[in-house]
């Protein structure tokens, strides 16, 4: 069985182990064991309930149960820009016109902004590769959708998620190369490293205030604006399940997208129900039962969260769940537990 759980102190040394084999781009992973176990702190903190709003902070890790180790992690940081500058670029367009001349042109340009200040972030999601299969990645980061269901007060109306931009065979960001390098002097991955450790100062001093004219910059550059990672494909295509939208924001690094959804508008935070706890006799439910659904469960604990998924039908008005996802969960009979079916086509 798998589940997700907070992060505790005494992860670190696994956390360290898969913040290495993220490669660049991923900037809330940094491999930097000072800076994570800092992270850690803030989300032990969070999830006792004393962290500020510009602090607070919740990671979450996935665990194979059977072999007691972690294999995923994922976190949301409850309000962006208030510790540390949060900094984005708009696609806008300025428009050039003479009456005179008969000339109108409507060019594309990126505006440097602070827009998305207070909201939420979903972010640092990553999965051993190894457990890149069956339905642990929805696990992993879906279960962060029902903790924002649980405790919404703690997070702002909108909620955004940064998606790793498209990077060349050598590892390279084109976009950087067309434009961030002219303005900081040193290599992607370098400037990506010192974001991630929370040295944001010099985004501050050398980025350019002036915007940016799209068509200036090489046609490298230009064709990965709004463009993800490979390897983040199937994130974006979770999170646009869910209801996220990209309204033109793009990292000023990498430009992969930035996508957002207002909170109770979030399709698995909308449709999640609580239910009373049913625990049954300790038989497996069959899989292949025509109205069996795949559901994420979580309890209603702050401190003590958890969320695995259970096989259960369609339409329940108790929740069935075998004594040991019970114990899992650390509910009783008859408690209550939150709960959407995993997939958006099954609600």
């Amino acid at each position: 069985m798998f589940y997700v759980r907070p992060i505790e102190r005494d992860d670190l040394p696994a956390i360290l182990a898969l913040s290495e084999s993220t490669g660049t781009g991923l900037t809330t992973l940094p491999v930097n064991a000072d800076r994570l176990a800092s992270r850690i702190e803030r989300s032990v903190t969070s999830f006792a309930g004393h962290a500020d709003k510009a602090q607070e902070c919740y990671v979450f890790a996935l665990v194979d149960d059977a072999a007691d180790k972690i294999v995923g992690i994922a976190a949301i940081e409850a309000a962006v820009g208030l510790a540390e500058p949060w900094y984005n670029y708009h696609v806008g367009t300025q428009v050039h016109a003479s009456r005179e001349l008969g000339v109108y042109t409507a060019a594309p340009t990126l505006f440097l902004t602070n827009d998305h200040t207070g909201h939420s972030e979903l972010c640092s999601l990553f999965l051993d590769a190894r457990y890149r299969h069956g339905r642990n990645g929805p696990l992993l980061s879906k279960a962060r959708l029902l903790f924002i269901a649980e405790f919404a007060q703690r997070f702002g109306s909108k909620v955004i998620a940064e998606i790793r931009g498209q990077l060349d065979a050598e590892g390279k960001s084109p976009f950087w190369e067309g434009l961030g390098r002219h303005f900081f002097a040193m290599e992607y991955s370098t400037a990506d490293y010192l974001t991630g450790i929370g040295q944001k100062s010099f985004v501050a001093e050398l980025m350019p205030r002036h915007p940016v004219y799209v068509n200036l910059l090489p046609e490298a550059a230009r064709a990965v604006i709004g463009e993800v990672h490979a390897d983040t494909q199937p994130a974006r295509a979770m999170l646009e399940q869910e209801g996220f939208r990209y309204e033109g924001y793009v990292d000023i690094f990498d430009a992969g997208p930035t996508l957002e959804c207002f909170r109770d508008n979030i399709h698995a935070v909308r449709g999640s129900r609580l239910f009373p706890v049913e625990i049954g006799d300790g038989d497996p439910v069959p899989d292949n039962l025509s109205h069996n659904v795949v559901w994420l469960v979580t309890n209603r604990k702050f401190e003590s969260y958890r969320a695995l998924l259970v096989q259960a039908s369609a339409r329940v008005d108790r929740f069935p769940l075998l004594p040991y996802a019970a114990a899992q969960l650390d509910v009783a009979e008859g408690e209550l537990v939150r709960a959407v079916p995993l997939s958006p086509r099954d609600r």
